[in-house]
């Protein structure tokens, strides 16, 4: 079969497997499993509509996996179908923290990493279903935005839909899916969602500007998502020969590779490439993204690995939390029992950080919430509050007072640190109750 052929063939099969979402929705059987990747990768267009279709048809069980949701699902908004439609969020945003909070909606504990090897052990994935970008030539698919979990779900599943978005970038490093693997497609050119900019005020600045200060040329990068993270990136635009290996990649890291501080020269792998799992962000990001060798969307259990970071001299990792006690350890997942996220990637990278050969983990927030009437550095954390990062395992703590060092350091001098970066307001009050236990003497 010469070329013009196999186009031929392909664009025949394309026509058959085309059809509706609502078309494709109706061919879900009770107790079905549905698995989705993160951000852009969701076909929001077939979850709606399969919603739909188990209402109409009084279907039971059916259970979709997802991760980061970006769009209005009707199973995290519709009591009606617990138990019948439900939602179960590896990593929760807006709409899965409200239905997983109001009790309509499961979460999944877990790693980053390890989502791969969970759905491929634990997880019987009756259906794969992901929006990409249009066909090729050759008959292949882009997963565009998107490395994370997609390849093993690909592997994993029974069967296959896909959701054709021509606004989606095609990332020439991304997985791949072939129209010979698909089961059922449909069309649906909606415009892609946008991450809203943080704003960076004078707080967020002076953080930044502390942790940039520490960032040698030459470092690999990763940085969170956020005020704080974008405004380290913000204040590293004369810095030079920067990389960046990176689970999200954002906004912040577009200013630094188009200014120039970014080239990935130094990286001892994938140099000359840009490295992350997702991008998700603004539209700089994804026409950015599109057509370009220089970016590499890979499996998050590679991308995520400590010891792949570790292999990065110089690798600085950049996180936030919502409190920190002073024995080290760091929430970022909850509000004492209230569902907010999940813990992603901060301890692979705390981890990769901290074992390569003079790299650094910040873990960096304001020093108060709530206006200024809450503490985040506290004596024990909220009751019910998840620790994210051990004490075990926790670096640098960064607040706009300063920054604290923990690693190998023991409680009373990590107290001691602690204290002098929380808002003076609270510093009293700190440092009687490490007194009371017996912290300091």
């Amino acid at each position: 079969m010469n070329h013009l052929e196999a186009v031929r063939k392909y664009k025949k099969m394309y026509k058959q497997l085309l059809a509706t979402a609502d078309e494709l929705a109706g061919r879900i059987e009770s107790n079905d499993v549905l698995c989705c990747d993160i951000t852009l990768a969701q076909p929001g267009a077939l979850l709606n509509a399969v919603a739909k279709h188990v209402k109409e048809k009084g279907l039971t069980n059916v259970k979709q996996h997802i991760l980061l949701d970006v769009y209005p699902y009707e199973m995290y908004q519709d009591a009606e179908l617990l138990g019948k439609y439900t939602g179960v969020s590896w990593f929760s945003s807006g709409g899965a923290r409200k239905a997983v909070s109001n009790g309509l909606a499961d979460v999944m504990p877990c790693y980053y990493r390890d989502i791969p090897s969970l759905f491929t052990q634990y997880v019987d994935v009756d259906y794969f279903v992901a929006a990409v970008s249009p066909m090729d030539k050759h008959g292949y698919f882009s997963m565009s935005t998107v490395g994370s979990a997609s390849q093993a779900l690909l592997h994993k599943a029974k069967h296959i839909i896909v959701e054709v978005n021509k606004n989606l970038p095609r990332a020439l490093n991304s997985p791949m899916v072939h129209i010979s693997q698909i089961d059922g497609l449909y069309e649906n050119h909606v415009p892609l969602v946008c991450l809203p900019k943080a704003e960076i005020d004078e707080t967020s600045k002076t953080i930044g500007g502390l942790i940039a200060e520490r960032i040698p040329d030459g470092a690999t990068l990763q940085l969170g998502i956020g005020a704080v993270p974008d405004a380290v990136g913000l204040a590293l635009k004369h810095k030079h020969d920067l990389g960046i290996h990176t689970e999200m990649f954002t906004d912040s890291m577009v200013e630094l590779i188009e200014c120039g501080a970014v080239n990935n020269s130094k990286k001892p792998i994938h140099t000359g490439k840009t490295v992350a799992t997702f991008a998700f962000g603004s539209q700089r990001i994804y026409d950015l993204i599109d057509d370009n060798p220089a970016f590499e969307l890979l499996p998050v259990d590679y991308v995520n690995d400590p010891a792949v970071i570790a292999q990065h001299p110089n690798f600085v990792s950049i996180n936030a939390a919502l409190e920190v006690d002073f024995y080290g350890q760091v929430c970022a997942e909850s509000i004492g029992t209230k569902h907010v996220s999940g813990s992603g990637g901060q301890v692979d990278y705390v981890r990769g950080a901290t074992q390569s050969p003079g790299g650094m983990s910040f873990i960096a927030f304001p020093s108060t919430a709530k206006g200024g009437t809450v503490s985040k550095i506290m004596p024990t954390l909220t009751p019910g509050a998840i620790v994210t990062t051990s004490k075990n395992d926790v670096d640098y703590i960064v607040t706009e007072f300063g920054i604290a060092k923990l690693r190998g350091k023991p409680l009373s001098e990590r107290a001691k640190a602690l204290i002098s970066i929380a808002h003076p307001n609270f510093r009293d009050e700190l440092t009687f109750a490490a007194k009371k236990q017996g912290i300091l003497i």
